[in-house]
């Protein structure tokens, strides 16, 4: 009989993380798994309440787990502040938790905007983050996702509500270039490299849903409106109506905005595509 080994997850009742659970139970791993809120008896989880600034609770958290999966971290914030705290603070403080717990595996859920730290507050913060899992000294692997869609996605919803009124807004360069993945693929992927492995150490991988080169903005657009049975026209905005939109989203709903200028300027880049030779197996 094989021993799975257990696994230490944070963010695991967040979009990505609910997914990631729901697979490892599925397969037999326990798990630890981090939460802020109580949370109802599963088995062969052990929910541990904290957050990632609270060290005694990641302490808890990755005690008796072999595998550590990062996935928390903040995707949105009204200032740089929000972004340092939870991506590079928060990071920090579960290596030196899986450290001193002794965790064989490290796996951290980065995201293709690490590629562009000049780009957007969250690219540079999740870059900051890479770094300081390569140089932690634990068995370490990095997974870089691009956009996640999928059930329970708050983001992709937006462009699906749009699309059923016959129209997908789109940066100002149409013909710019974008990889998805399904939460179900992302999930897949990151168990396939819990193993411990020559070929998993130390490495960066970016997944994606295969799509050769990725989708154009335009061929993205078109693939929403089909899926939601409508025949949608892509309509590219100009730089300068997002940025006013993002000023606008700030001062109605302030910190909830979901539109500022840190993703104005993601969104606006004309390559999201990932490396293929980045691609798990051909790293």
């Amino acid at each position: 009989m094989i021993v799975k080994p257990t696994l230490a997850i944070t963010g695991a009742t967040g979009f990505v993380g609910r997914h990631l659970l729901n697979l490892a139970v599925r397969a037999g791993f326990p798990v630890r798994a981090l939460t802020r809120q109580t949370q109802d008896d599963r088995p062969n989880v052990t929910w541990v309440r904290g957050a990632l600034d609270n060290p005694a609770s990641l302490s808890v958290l990755c005690t008796g787990a072999e595998v550590v999966i990062h996935i928390a971290g903040v995707v949105n914030a009204p200032a740089r502040e929000g972004f340092e705290a939870g991506n590079v603070a928060g990071t920090l403080a579960v290596v030196e938790a899986a450290k001193e717990a002794g965790c064989r595996r490290f796996i951290h859920v980065s995201s293709l905007a690490a590629t562009m730290p000049k780009l957007s507050v969250y690219g540079d913060t999740k870059a900051k983050a890479e770094k300081i899992v390569a140089s932690s000294g634990l068995d370490w692997t990095i997974i870089r996702p691009p956009a996640v869609y999928g059930p329970g996605d708050g983001e992709f919803l937006d462009l699906f509500k749009t699309a059923k009124l016959g129209f997908v807004p789109l940066p100002p360069d149409a013909d710019g270039r974008l990889s998805v993945i399904h939460v179900d693929d992302l999930s897949r992927a990151l168990m396939s490299i819990i193993p411990e492995h020559e070929s998993l150490t130390a490495a960066t991988f970016e997944v994606d849903d295969g799509k050769t080169g990725g989708w154009t903005q335009t061929g993205f657009a078109k693939a929403i409106g089909w899926a939601v049975g409508k025949q949608i026209k892509p309509l590219a905005a100009p730089r300068w109506l997002l940025d006013f939109g993002a000023k606008t989203d700030r001062l109605l709903r302030r910190d909830k905005a979901k539109l500022t200028a840190d993703r104005v300027s993601y969104f606006c880049h004309d390559d999201w595509a990932v490396d293929p030779a980045k691609q798990i197996g051909r790293a």
